[in-house]
């Protein structure tokens, strides 16, 4: 189905060919030998570098090489002209039948047109979102957790065994500041003024919460010292917390496999059993860091602690793992956790972070090379900052969240579609602006609209042409006559389709599902220009008064476009409209 894939296994054959013909020598690597689409459209359909990258290890010219491979490929129906260019790339144009046999397919195989089994049998672990359950998601998670929510989807489609999980960080200090932030709501619940002091979370969202406390254990807990309380309510909060995180993402379209409590590997050895691993391979050792850059030697108190030799694995310095007073750092329960995920048999790990990460990246790339012997690939992405806009300006307040507009925020204004398919229009690495007023403008500036209004519009065809009484079942679509397809515009949108499946295999390898919204809007506006070029020119019309077998196969070019926008759509978790309205 990846055409791409096939044109390789065919260049690859005939490279081959060479070598038992003696024109190659014997045992070259054909790893590097790639299929593309030519920078140039006009230097024809795909491109190979073949003789490029084979001439240095084959010891001879690569325009020898290309005259050679291009004869044979020649030779191949589905070739129509090969041709070398430069100083010994290979252009290939292909025959006509090949778009409109890709078409056929399309058609039949529906939405699961560009599935494949690039990663059938591979476990991988997704971990994203993993807010600190002390709030309302944010809309910096909202960007988290549609990217880890489309690369799930994404490596799932291409055949990963993938599971989604959060990671509760609920081990650290932040969960006391909540636990004594509900307590004061807890305290105004019974008629007291609460003290909202600096370093307390200030937002309405506890409000409700102090009074859930008060109605489960009346006044038991009033004028109790904090000894007696905290422990309680931090667990009371937390659940509370939780709940409203498991809420928000729900309402954002993102169901977790597993949610993981950082407090579980506290007190239970697991830790310990991780740093053990690493002590067994002379990891860990005792020592003293080098002051941080721009540190005065008045600031700084050189201590003894237990360190992780990260440096051995790529890392710029040595990390502690265990202070001085025998406490874990904030780096130890993160590596006892990758450990965990390691031991449960994961083949790769994605981590995705917030953009203040990026100094943890090589850290914990070098745990888990460390855990795993080089064995589990660990690939972190960055999610850079969102800023909102609207009516022209910043948009930053949410009352009920204190200080930050909430993922309820976003949802409730635009839905979870736009809001989805707008926060994978950018790259994790870049910002991303997003302005309330342009994503739900209807234009070509909006790409949410546009590919949704594609889909409709082919929608729209179906029901007209069945109106009209032409047969646009799949089956009559896929045994239509596609030669009436004919036109270059129209071939043109076939060659669009045919990017599909090598797109989806690309965006899996790299952990990059922006590329499918990227792709989505190029093969929108292919699309409706085919369409807008039907107003000037009525043989480009999908629907052919009075011919339906023209018109048959005019449909199923529409058809192959609508089941590659749903399939696309679908990998981003947004749902392909009927009708717009």
């Amino acid at each position: 189905m990846n055409l791409f894939n096939d044109l390789r296994a065919l260049v690859i054959d005939a490279l081959g060919s060479l070598e038992i013909d003696g024109a190659l020598p014997s045992g070259l690597d054909f790893g590097n030998v790639t299929v593309e689409p030519p920078r140039d459209a006009a230097h024809g359909d795909m491109a190979t570098n073949a003789a490029m990258v084979l001439a240095k290890p084959a010891n001879l010219r690569p325009r020898d090489i290309a005259d050679a491979l291009a004869a044979r490929l020649a030779q191949d129906p589905r070739v129509e002209l090969a041709e070398v260019a430069g100083p010994g790339f290979i252009n290939l144009r292909l025959v006509p039948s090949v778009w409109r046999d890709l078409l056929r397919k399309a058609v039949v195989a529906g939405d699961d047109f560009g599935r494949s089994d690039y990663g059938a049998g591979r476990r991988v672990n997704v971990e994203f979102v993993s807010a600190n359950p002390t709030g309302p998601m944010h809309v910096g998670h909202v960007r988290g957790a549609v990217f880890g929510d489309a690369l799930a989807r994404l490596l799932a489609f291409t055949g990963h065994d993938v599971t989604r999980e959060y990671y509760i960080n609920d081990g650290g200090a932040q969960v006391d500041v909540l636990a004594r932030s509900v307590y004061e709501r807890y305290r105004e619940a019974h008629g007291l003024s609460p003290e909202i002091r600096e370093g307390l979370y200030p937002g309405d969202y506890l409000i409700p919460l102090g009074e859930e406390l008060k109605a489960e254990l009346g006044d038991s807990l009033l004028d109790q010292p904090e000894e007696v309380w905290l422990v309680r309510v931090r667990e009371f909060a937390t659940d509370r917390m939780m709940a409203m995180i498991r809420e928000d993402l729900r309402a954002l379209g993102v169901t977790m496999d597993v949610f993981y409590s950082e407090k579980s590997l506290y007190g239970t050895g697991r830790i310990e059993a991780a740093l053990d691993a690493l002590r067994e391979k002379g990891l860990i050792y005792q020592g003293v860091l080098e002051p941080p850059k721009g540190k005065t030697p008045e600031d700084w108190e050189p201590r003894e602690q237990t360190l992780f030799r990260s440096t051995a694995h790529g890392d710029d310095v040595d990390r502690p793992v265990q202070k001085s007073d025998g406490s874990w750092t904030y780096f130890a329960p993160d590596i006892a956790y990758h450990y965990d995920k390691i031991t449960r048999g994961f083949d790769a790990l994605i981590d995705v972070f917030g953009a203040d990460h990026g100094g943890y990246v090589k850290r914990m790339k070098a745990a888990v090379s460390a855990l795993s012997g080089g064995k589990v690939p660990l690939d972190i992405k960055l999610m850079q900052l969102v800023k909102l806009f609207k009516n022209g300006e910043p948009f930053k307040m949410s009352k009920r969240a204190g200080t930050f507009v909430s993922l309820r925020d976003v949802v409730d204004q635009v839905g979870p579609d736009v809001t989805r398919f707008v926060m994978l229009t950018r790259k994790n690495d870049m910002t991303l602006d997003f302005d309330f007023d342009r994503v739900l403008e209807q234009s070509k500036d909006n790409p949410v609209f546009y590919v949704q209004y594609a889909h409709a519009r082919i929608c729209s065809v179906l029901r007209k042409a069945a109106e009209a009484g032409v047969d646009t079942s799949d089956a009559a679509l896929a045994g239509a006559d596609l030669d009436r397809i004919a036109h270059e515009a129209e071939i043109a949108l076939a060659r669009k389709i045919a990017e599909w499946p090598r797109l989806v295999e690309t965006a899996a390898r790299t952990n990059e599902p922006h590329r499918i919204a990227f792709y989505l809007y190029e093969l929108a506006s292919e699309f409706h220009g085919l369409w807008n070029r039907g107003n000037e020119l009525p043989e480009l019309r999908f629907v052919q008064e009075g011919d339906p077998e023209t018109s048959q196969a005019k449909i199923a070019l529409a058809k192959a476009v609508a089941v590659v926008i749903s399939a696309g759509l679908g990998i981003l978790g947004v749902t392909p409209v009927q009708e717009m309205r």
